[in-house]
């Protein structure tokens, strides 16, 4: 057996066993969700209303199965290119008629992108117009579902291919340190992205007013002062025209930084309660997880690119798949198709430091809000308007979620409150 047949063998050993390891997760968190179904959890009871409750069961239950079928669908379509010869194929018809030049490699692979994001549509479609439709979530209509789809496509087209031809002239994985000035020109990009992506990015999908003078904004801001917190705009976007969702969060940085809160999350909670769930968020940044979050993140990408540069090199891996050794553009295609797998394996890891982070982030609320109470209300009222999960497997919440459930933030607020 050759090494390209090794190679093939492990991937696609790796890639199934993935699939079963969802699936069994999947199917352990049914069974305890189900198995808790009844009644509302003693720890709750008298707090969260039996019927939202239930309704809440059969909501977890009903994305649970709808999880698994794309996780199978998502799976086949993968070993389908990995393994049909289809990429191949198109890379041979493009390097034929356009070349193999930065932009004729770029073209390639925003092409597959832009056509892995139309396979989806019909999953996205259902999600929308027939799950969260069933639960009373969406308020979106068929033309501004569609409107959103064409925004995305041109956003990805416009944003991915100039940044594809920048990495792939700068990507030479026979030059010793070229993964290394490509993760510069990347990280570069990605600061440049973030700057602009509230003004010129977000209100392509959403319309942003500013938070009305009254109670609401002098409690912000009043809150912002005394975490030293400096903040330029506190805007209300319209989630509502979407979704009964709701969410917070902050965008920009440095002077840019703002807080934007979903319409949604200020009619669901009372003005001190919306003060803990920003104080939460604030707590974030006081406590230097943002700037971990984004150092763990270049990290990854550093990393990613070396492997890349390595596996460039190897003709064995290319041929694994079909194609000839001699260009980049492969290994960056086969790098981003395998992405999902290798990364599936790590969530436990980043997950545990994320939910380390959210219960750090909720004790510095509670201490400058004062009053514990005010976030465990708000957190109760979120996942019961939110529909979530209230019993969760262990072994599954541990592995998927990046947030503490909600029985172990009420525990730890009440045990160890500042």
């Amino acid at each position: 057996m050759s090494d390209a047949q090794v190679i093939g063998l492990v991937v696609a050993g790796l890639v199934l066993a993935r699939l079963c390891t969802a699936l069994w997760l999947a199917g352990l968190n049914r069974r305890h969700v189900r198995a808790h179904a009844k009644e509302v959890p003693e720890p709750f009871r008298g707090m969260i209303d039996e019927a939202a409750y239930a309704k809440a069961v059969w909501y977890t239950l009903a994305k649970n199965r709808f999880g698994q079928i794309t996780d199978v669908f998502d799976t086949l379509v993968l070993l389908f290119l990995l393994y049909s010869g289809v990429l191949p194929f198109a890379y041979a018809v493009v390097t034929r008629h356009l070349g193999m030049s930065a932009w004729a490699m770029s073209a390639f692979l925003v092409s597959v992108i832009v056509c892995l994001r139309l396979v989806e549509l019909p999953f996205d479609w259902y999600a929308v117009f027939k799950l969260e439709q069933r639960f009373g979530f969406n308020t979106s209509t068929l033309r501004t579902w569609v409107t959103d789809r064409l925004k995305e496509t041109l956003l990805t087209i416009a944003l991915l291919y100039p940044i594809g031809v920048v990495v792939l002239e700068f990507f030479n994985p026979w030059h010793k340190f070229g993964w290394f000035w490509v993760w510069l020109v990347l990280i570069c990009i990605q600061v440049v992205i973030v700057v602009i992506a509230p003004v010129l990015i977000l209100p392509l999908f959403n319309k942003f007013t500013p938070l009305p003078e009254g109670e609401l904004r002098e409690r912000v801001l009043a809150l912002a002062s005394r975490a030293g917190f400096h903040v330029r705009k506190i805007e209300v976007m319209d989630g509502s025209r979407r979704s009964r969702h709701s969410n917070a969060f902050f965008t920009g940085l440095g002077p840019f930084r703002k807080i934007v809160l979903f319409d949604t999350l200020i009619a669901q909670l009372s003005p001190p309660e919306l003060e803990a769930v920003l104080a939460h968020e604030i707590g974030h940044f006081k406590l230097k997880h943002v700037p971990v979050r984004l150092a763990m993140s270049a990290v990854g990408l550093l990393v990613w690119l070396w492997a890349i540069s390595v596996l460039a090199r190897a003709g064995s891996f290319y041929r694994a798949f079909g194609f000839e050794p001699g260009h980049v553009a492969p290994a960056l295609l086969l790098f981003g198709l395998l992405g999902g797998t290798v990364v599936f394996w790590l969530m436990p890891l980043v997950n545990w430091l994320s939910r380390s982070h959210e219960h750090a982030a909720d004790k510095f609320a509670a201490k400058i809000v004062g009053e514990p109470e005010l976030l465990i209300s708000a957190l109760l009222k979120l996942e019961e308007k939110n529909l979530s999960n209230l019993t969760p497997h262990p072994i599954f919440s541990g592995f998927y979620y990046s947030h503490p459930t909600l029985l172990e933030r009420k525990r730890a607020l009440e045990i160890e409150p500042g």
